[in-house]
């Protein structure tokens, strides 16, 4: 397991850690799903995040955090996985199942889970967690990257 912590100062530190990690990822070609659990308070990155991690993977649609549908599917061509699903569980909790979770990860994509402690109990050993926490500034963030 490793875990590494990232200190940013504002919104374009936090939008080029995301286009490092989307190039990470790209540079190292999956044949199966990936699944990045985000946690952190209201207004701390994730959807920021998310939205840069999109923009790297070619997503040119704006992608707006699902609260309400839950989830969202954005096709990714030519990339190690078929579709990005940006996925919301703040609203819901361990009362939804799996949330067709399963049928997602049965080929190679990549699910980005915002509010995911909420189901930290039926995601993957192998899911990366990236918790935001706010700083001391009003733009400062603490990013803490955990793999298995």
């Amino acid at each position: 397991m490793s875990k590494k912590t990232i200190n940013i100062k504002s919104l374009k530190e936090t939008k080029q850690f995301a286009e490092s990690f989307a190039k990470e990822i790209l540079d190292k070609p999956k044949c199966r799903s990936l699944v990045l659990a985000l946690e952190g308070e209201l207004g701390a990155g994730k959807t920021t995040f998310t939205q840069a991690l999109g923009k790297e993977f070619g997503i040119n649609k704006s992608i707006l955090s699902p609260t309400f549908v839950i989830s969202k599917r954005f096709p990714l061509k030519n990339k190690p996985f078929k579709n990005l699903y940006h996925i919301d569980v703040y609203r819901v909790g361990y009362e939804i199942g799996d949330m067709g979770l399963k049928d997602f990860m049965s080929e190679p994509n990549l699910l980005v889970i915002e509010w995911a402690d909420k189901i930290r109990d039926i995601l993957p050993k192998d899911t990366v967690w990236i918790k935001f926490e706010h700083g001391k500034e009003g733009t400062e963030r603490k990013i803490t990257i955990n793999r298995r």
